[in-house]
């Protein structure tokens, strides 16, 4: 099996975020054919998440960052994807997350997760701002924002994609340059 090699692992207390592997494929495309992916472009027929779930791959290769799987630390079962985000035509570097499965929701999972990236964006990436594009429904993840720190930013660009219209600026923490 081909694998990305020289990308970052991070770990948090329950969690594994690695970059994603072809086995990963699988759980990918079942949550993109649910109607759980709404918020990200989905739910997509099986051929387009391939393309989906390929161009998170290719994100790591072409920008040196990418979405991490986040598994469990015990078991390594892939629970969603979660990390920095910043393709072509992107008005800005963001941090995004997703979990797969509904039974993962309200576990704490999604957060740990974005703490993390948050953390490697700053200090690892060198980032000097940071953004999340979150769909105005999608209350669940704009509330995740808000505990992360982030504020809604009504003046931000956004991505020319879907149903996206609300920026959420999340701030550097002191003492970082």
């Amino acid at each position: 099996m081909i694998s990305l090699t020289a990308t970052p692992v991070l770990e948090t207390e329950r969690l594994v975020l690695r970059a994603p592997v072809p086995t990963d494929y699988a759980l990918f495309a079942e949550f993109y054919a649910t109607d759980r992916s709404r918020h990200m472009g989905g739910p997509l027929a099986r051929d387009r998440a391939w393309r989906a779930f390929g161009h998170s791959i290719g994100h790591w290769a072409m920008r040196g960052f990418g979405m991490f799987v986040l598994t469990e630390k015990h078991g390594g079962t892939p629970l969603g994807m979660a990390g920095p985000w910043f393709p072509e035509g992107w008005p800005e570097r963001e941090v995004g997350w997703s979990l797969w499965s509904a039974e993962h929701e309200g576990q704490g999972y999604a957060s740990e997760a974005a703490r993390a990236v948050l953390s490697h964006v700053w200090g690892n990436l060198g980032w000097s701002t940071a953004v999340s594009y979150i769909a105005p429904e999608n209350t669940a993840s704009a509330a995740l924002a808000v505990r992360l720190g982030a504020v809604r930013d009504p003046d931000a660009k956004m991505p020319d994609v879907g149903d996206v219209s609300h920026v959420y600026r999340h701030p550097k923490p002191k003492g970082l340059a």
